[in-house]
This record gives structure tokens, sequence and C-alpha cells, in this order.
């Protein structure tokens, strides 16, 4: 699964990635037993991801009629199986509507990373026996801290493309906010969400986080390997562009030495 990068290679000697996801959208068989796919994948996953649990969803639901009281009802499934390595810094999901494959800070390139993806993605499809890919898609967490003390004017334009602006001459400065913006990329199909929002002053610093996730909408036959890495690979590129164009150059400059 690990092929040669072909896109935008722009990389940052030390990224401010905290989280990086690739989510892989499926129709399973709808005879798939559950009970089976958590012992087989136990077993399969168990070597490299020795750690385990489950992530569960609730549901509630309120029926209302006229005239009559009104009936609560509640279930509980599993959304996912989740294989942790003991480290707990990388994670392979097998999902009820897909997998999953997440690694958390500290984080190097998506090449790296490939072609364990790539395994994993292969034992899923044995256990899993996926009928169509629905949705591909790539998720990068960032902690941006900009140099400020609490209280201090920050002047996010320094650091920031798009962002929230204060109203000049009100003598106000930041303690917090949340900007979301949704796109799309006419020229790939791929779409995008990018979330910028803040987090309290702490040791100096005023942290940002810059969430980009970067999809593509398909019907795509789980075989076609060749195809999955080239959407992958296009949708890195998305995300590449749209981290390197939200940063300035100041801000990027951070990220070129290591942290003091």
């Amino acid at each position: 699964m690990a092929e040669a990068e072909t896109f935008d290679p722009f990389k940052l000697p030390h990224a401010p990635i905290i989280e990086a996801v690739l989510d892989i959208d499926c129709d399973l068989p709808p005879d798939l037993d559950r009970t089976e796919l958590e012992r087989a994948g136990r077993d399969a996953f168990r070597p490299d991801y020795p750690k385990f649990r489950k992530q569960l969803i609730h549901e509630a639901e309120v029926m209302m009629k006229a005239e009559e009281e009104p009936r609560f009802s509640a279930r509980q499934g599993v959304r996912s199986f989740q294989f942790l390595s003991d480290n707990e810094k990388q994670i392979v999901q097998v999902r009820v509507d897909g997998f999953s494959f997440n690694r958390l800070a500290p984080y190097s390139s998506l090449d790296d990373y490939l072609p364990e993806i790539g395994r994993c993605w292969g034992i899923f499809k044995e256990l899993a026996r996926p009928r169509l890919i629905r949705k591909i898609a790539l998720r990068y967490i960032n902690r941006i801290v900009i140099p400020a003390e609490e209280g201090a004017q920050v002047d996010l334009k320094a650091f920031l493309t798009v962002g929230p602006r204060l109203p000049a001459e009100t003598g106000l400065t930041f303690t917090g906010f949340l900007n979301q913006h949704q796109a799309m990329d006419k020229e790939s199909g791929n779409s995008a969400n990018i979330i910028l929002a803040s987090e309290p002053f702490a040791n100096g610093g005023f942290p940002i986080v810059l969430d980009i996730e970067v999809w593509k909408q398909n019907r795509l036959d789980p075989a076609r390997t060749d195809e999955l890495m080239a959407t992958v690979h296009s949708l890195r590129a998305l995300k590449n562009r749209i981290f390197k164009h939200t940063l300035t150059p100041e801000c990027l400059s951070l990220y070129q030495q290591p942290p003091s």
C-alpha cells in the first residue's frame, strides 16, 4: 500500500500534529457476525495491538401520541472494536461502518505509516468482507501555540491567514473563538471541513486547534487498492495545501526548529 509520493510533499520538521486519522467507510455484509468479528480481530491484531476496548453507541427514543403518556426506549450497541498498541499511540478500529487507523503524537509522516495501514486494511478486508467503499477521509488535528501572555494583545493576523478578527478601536483582546469553514476543491471533487478553535492561555502561549478533515465520497471496489491509495494521496495534498496556506510564514517558522 506504500507507493511513491506523487503529490505535494510539504512537511515540517516538527509538525504540531496531535492526531491523524484515516477513515474508510464501507458497506459490510448484513449477516456479519460481530461476536465472531471481535474474536477474530483480537487474534489477528493482538501481536502488534495487544490492548483492546469497545466503543459503544447509545440511542434514546421518545414516542409521543395524543392523550397518551410519553414512552421512552433506549438502545446500546457496539460502535467499533479498537485495537491499541502498547503505548496507545496507534489505534486500529474495526467499525460497524468501516475501518479507521489513528496515529497520535509523536507523528512523523504519512509515508511512514502507509505500510502498516496497508497491512491492517488487508486484515480488515479478510475479516469484515467489505462490499463497497463509500467514503475515504483524512483528518489531522494540529495544536498551534502562539507565543503570548494571558491578557496580552494577540495579533492573529501575524499567524493566521484566515480566522476571527476583533473590531478595531475597541480595546478588546481575545479570550476565545471558534471558526468553521466547509469547502470543495473543484478540480478533484474532494471536500474539506476546517475548524479553528482556541484553548485557554497556558505557559506563555495562546493555543489554537487547527482541525482539518478532507474526504471524498465514492463507490469504490475494496479490491482496488490502487484507486484507494490515489484518493488518499489526493486528500493528503489538499490537506497539506489547506494547512500551509492557513498559517503565515511566521507561524510555520515556529515548527522548523525543535520546541525550546
